[in-house]
């Protein structure tokens, strides 16, 4: 089996059925059980049509190897990464993110939320896979775990909810997976919140789930004007990606963004170590800089 066309440098992506199926995804799952060589793996999806047929292969390919398997059901990327770390897991999170409906894909992380890449393990999880692995005398095991009541939980123990707000605050969550954990993140910090779009839908059938083109955070311009929130925000289908928007209704450049969040980060934690991509601007290194820390570029 030739996979070199779903394989990205970061993830695997294609069209579903066309390019990626089942059984593509049954041996990538072998490939990335025998790859992590871990006892349990941890498992979540996004709201995709095909998401569930892909997770069963997903997992049919994992227990093949004699792994275990922590079915998180349908989650955000980032709950995935919670569940890595917290447990000490490697996971597989089936989504194409902000692409299309019609694509679906995997991302991939060892225990700690450790990411797989071209560079770190993606080449050796394809070679594994199109080679094709014999099954293991002993199959693991499936349990569903729920996850994000002890996510939500994590992400208010980052801040202190106390002191937030009062505040209103704007959402749309582009019908992807962040109204998994929205109001649940809401009811716990002193803030209103006005909906958009958080109902999972993976026919994404207001807009594409992709808050950094323009046209797709249109609705939430419209509801800026409309409501005066505090701030506005806008996520991915996957809620990996977020795209503030200020009181005015202008946007914030998401160097901007991670220059206040690092800033902020670092009033609480003098001296970290901040690691930013090589696409941020100079703003945020002095940013970093300026508040003490260490900026790292990847």
């Amino acid at each position: 089996m030739d996979l070199a066309d779903i394989f990205k440098a970061y993830d695997v992506r294609g069209v579903y059925p066309d390019q990626i199926d089942t059984e593509a995804v049954r041996r990538i799952g072998q490939g990335f059980a025998a790859f992590a060589a871990a006892e349990r793996i941890a498992v979540g999806h996004d709201c995709r049509s095909s998401s569930p047929d892909l997770v069963a292969a997903l997992v049919d390919g994992i227990t093949s190897q004699g792994a275990d398997v922590a079915r998180l059901g349908p989650i955000t990327t980032d709950a995935l990464y919670y569940a890595s770390g917290a447990w000490s897991l490697p996971g597989v999170m089936v989504t194409a993110s902000h692409n299309p409906p019609e694509y679906n894909g995997l991302k991939f992380c060892l225990a700690g939320a450790a990411p797989v890449g071209e560079d770190s393990g993606l080449g050796d999880i394809r070679s594994l896979a199109e080679s094709g692995l014999p099954v293991a005398a002993d199959r693991g095991s499936v349990d569903d775990v729920p996850v994000i009541d002890a996510y939500v939980e994590h992400l208010l123990g980052i801040v202190d909810a106390a002191s937030i707000g009062p505040l209103r605050v704007a959402v749309d969550g582009g019908n992807g997976m962040a109204g998994v954990a929205i109001p649940q993140v809401f009811a716990g910090i002193r803030a209103e919140l006005d909906p958009l779009y958080l109902e999972p839908d993976g026919t994404f059938p207001n807009h594409p789930a992709d808050p950094l083109r323009p046209e797709n955070i249109a609705d939430l311009l419209d509801l800026v004007g409309r409501t005066s929130p505090d701030l506005a925000v806008a996520f991915d289908g996957d809620a990996d990606r977020a795209f503030f928007v200020d009181e005015q209704g202008i946007a914030l450049p998401g160097s901007t963004t991670t220059a206040i969040v690092a800033d902020w980060y670092l009033q609480r934690n003098p001296g970290a170590t901040i690691v930013h991509n090589l696409i941020c601007s100079k703003a945020v290194p002095e940013t970093v800089l300026a508040a003490g820390g260490t900026p790292v570029r990847t």
